[in-house]
């Protein structure tokens, strides 16, 4: 099914206009139109799909399975020392299209973008809190997995 407003669906359907890098009989890679760094490339399903949380295993796995291979291409291409590979969920996420998108980004070394680090330690979560919260999604993870 695809969506009749959903930007994504209307690029996969030919009705809008975007720089399409990859394409395959379940995803679609396209150069990003506000692109966080060059090379910023978004990875859909062919087939709307609401958010990462909706996705099917197929998709989930085509996305996760060609998304590193698609950065490693493209940071050789524009000369990139690195990449992020992030998938949103969520308008407080930065979910902005309800269809679900991988995003790769293109890094260099001081090229200003501030993504977290999770090395700092000044956030660290006591022990107590931690084991408190590990129980709380082990228990909802154990009714719905």
């Amino acid at each position: 099914m695809q969506e009749k407003d959903c930007p994504f669906c209307k690029i996969i359907r030919g009705e809008e206009k975007a720089e399409v890098v990859f394409e395959d009989n379940l995803v679609t890679a396209l150069l990003h139109i506000a692109p966080v760094n060059e090379g910023h490339i978004l990875l859909v399903p062919q087939q709307h799909q609401g958010g990462a949380s909706g996705l099917s295993n197929e998709y989930l796995h085509r996305m996760m399975e060609i998304a590193p291979q698609i950065a490693s291409v493209a940071m050789r291409a524009i000369k990139a020392d690195g990449y992020n590979i992030l998938l949103s969920n969520g308008a407080c996420a930065g979910q902005f299209v309800q269809h679900a998108s991988l995003h790769i980004i293109p890094r260099f070394p001081d090229d200003g973008v501030i993504l977290p680090t999770f090395s700092d330690t000044a956030n660290q979560l006591p022990s107590d809190e931690a084991e408190e919260l590990g129980q709380k999604i082990k228990r909802k993870l154990s009714t719905r997995l």
